[in-house]
Formats: structure tokens, sequence, C-alpha cells
């Protein structure tokens, strides 16, 4: 079958990545492509790599040039995108990008995004236990943030196996500046970045906090308390991820080990590496695969999970992709079967 999709939020790194995969999707025909501010402008001049698309012109992002498809693409700011999605017929796939809905409690919404709580959507990270059932048929799709979706992956098979204490998880990332938007901002121009990092969002105000303790403490059936700093990396794209926990009394290196084989051996773009062999962000660039490597320290009697991922591809736009492959019925890896870039 066909699937007719419309991307909004077109002109902006996370709408360009989404077109840039579908545009290699086999059962996809790209529809509507909006923006806000850009409206009326042609592709090419802001996604120049986008060559055969780079002939379109940038609609208006209503609802009128979004309904009619089978698939939405909401690749908007955050609180933008729950009152389009909630004027779309109720059997669109909508797939919002955004934050909108990935939190279940609204207190934690308004606490970190100053709004009402839209609702909460199936969650779009497939690996998670469970999640892949709670695609399956889902018109509404919340991807999740690049942020937890690398430090999820680095955690979540420790918590589902019962081998971490839930409190005092301490998780650090490092991501590139594609990850703040495309808007103009002093700190992000090439002067200010090129060999220089930076934290952000430090003692816990970084808007994903709560997300990463939500699908942790879902994935451990208790309340997982997280502390998290995101860093700026000098580089485009990419997070590296350095996720640490307390192991419970008892656990080995070797049941760590095992719990993080039994969880990704047989998934089709999260890889942990042999032993010995840590992951590079370099190794997933423009790929919607994640690299894990982790290490039980004995003397901390911590467990260090180090995870790499493409904030716009795996961290966004690739994910959002894949969850619309299990809602529809389609092949997982359909369209997403490109491999990193090196060097």
């Amino acid at each position: 079958m066909t699937i007719s999709v419309a991307v909004s939020g077109a002109s902006g790194y996370a709408g360009g990545e989404v077109l840039r995969l579908l545009a290699g999707h086999p059962d996809v025909t790209i529809g509507a492509i909006t923006a806000h501010s850009n409206a009326g402008s042609r592709l090419g001049e802001l996604q120049p790599h986008l060559h055969g698309l780079a002939s379109r012109i940038l609609e208006d992002t209503t609802v009128e040039n979004l309904a009619g498809h089978d698939v939405v693409f909401l690749a908007l700011p955050h609180g933008a995108s729950a009152e389009i999605a909630a004027q779309l017929p109720a059997g669109t796939v909508v797939i919002d990008a955004g934050a909108d809905h990935r939190l279940a409690d609204p207190a934690a919404w308004e606490k970190f995004y100053g709004s009402p709580h839209a609702g909460t959507w199936p969650y779009g990270l497939p690996e998670l236990p469970g999640q892949r059932e709670a695609l399956k048929g889902a018109t509404r799709i919340a991807v999740p943030g690049c942020y937890p979706t690398s430090a999820l992956l680095a955690l979540a098979p420790g918590f589902a196996a019962n081998l971490l204490e839930l409190d005092d998880v301490v998780i650090i990332s490092a991501s590139g500046t594609s990850g703040a938007g495309k808007a103009a901002k002093v700190n992000l121009i090439g002067s200010e970045v090129m060999g220089s990092m930076s934290p952000y969002g430090v003692g816990g105000g970084h808007r994903h906090t709560p997300e990463i303790e939500q699908g942790l403490s879902g994935v451990a059936g208790g309340q997982v308390s997280v502390s998290f700093t995101p860093t700026l990396a000098p580089m485009s794209r990419g997070i590296l991820t350095t996720a640490t926990a307390k192991v419970k009394a008892g656990v080995t290196a070797e049941d760590l080990r095992q719990a993080w084989a039994d969880a990704y051996d047989d998934e089709p773009f999260v890889h942990l590496l042999p032993e010995g062999q840590w992951p590079a962000t370099k190794s997933v660039v423009g790929s919607n695969h994640a690299a894990l490597q982790l290490a039980y320290d004995p003397h901390a009697n911590r467990v260090i999970v180090t995870c790499v991922i493409d904030n716009l591809t795996k961290g966004t736009a690739g994910g959002a992709i894949q969850s619309m492959n299990i809602a529809l019925g389609l092949p997982e890896a359909a369209g997403l079967n490109l491999q990193g870039v090196a060097p």
C-alpha cells in the first residue's frame, strides 16, 4: 500500500530530517509540506540537501492543509502541536515530534513547560518493554525527546531486570548544536561553540528530566529519581549519554551484561558493542542506530552505560518513522536502512 504523508515544520531541522527519511521510504508519498514563517518559500532554499523535493513550495501550517493525509508529522515547537492535533480526524495517524503529548503527569508538564497539559499519547520508543504492542494500530504517537531516547535506551534493561536501585541515577549527556533548533542564537554561533563545551539546564532544570524519570519508572515499576545534566558539544549532530546507577546487592558484572544483551540482541537498531569497544557519536551519524557499552565499577558499586545516537535521526525523525511503521503494520525498518557515515 502507499501511504500519503504530510510534514509540518518542514523548514526546521526535525522537519527536514523527517523529509530526508521519508524520501527513501518505499511505501510513502509525500503530500503537503508546511511551515509557519517560511510559508511560500521554496523548500530547496531552506533544505538544500533535499534535492528530490527542492522545487516544492512550503504551504501554511493549517489543519486544512494537513488534513486528508494518512499520516501527519508535527515537527513544531513545544506547545504548538496540541491545538492542530485536536482538529485532525481521529483516523489520521498523527505523530508529534514535539513534547506536547509525552508526559503523563499534568503537574510535571505545567512545571516544566508552563502551559496546560494536552494529554498523553502512546510513547514512540519501541525498544521499551511493551511499547511495540502499544504502538500497533495507534493513531496518535508522541515521539520521545532526543535526550530521553538515549537515556532510556542506556538504563532501561537494568531496571527491567530488577538489577538497579531506584534512587541516585545520574545522567550526563553531550549534544550537538542541532538539538537546540534552527533559530539564530548567540550561544550557538560557530565562534562560541567551536573548541568549547558548556553545560546548561543544571540542577534539575532541563525539560527532559521528568520524561526520563517517567520512562525509567515505568520500566522499573517504582519511582526512579534522576539527576540529569545536559552539555553542549562542538558538533552539529549526535548525543553521547553516560548514565550510571547503583547496583543491587548480589548483582554481578556478568548479570548486568546479560541483561543488556537479552534486551537488545534482537533489536534492529540498538547495538550492545563487544566488550572493550566503546561507542562514538560518529558511528551513528545520519542513521537510526544506537550503540551502547557498559561497565561495572565495583568500587562505587555502579553500572556505567554509554549510549550514542544521532539526535535528529534515532532521537527524533527516525524514531518517528519507526513508530509509524509499527502503527501501520509496515516492516519496522522500512525507510530506515541507512548506515552511519564515516569518517
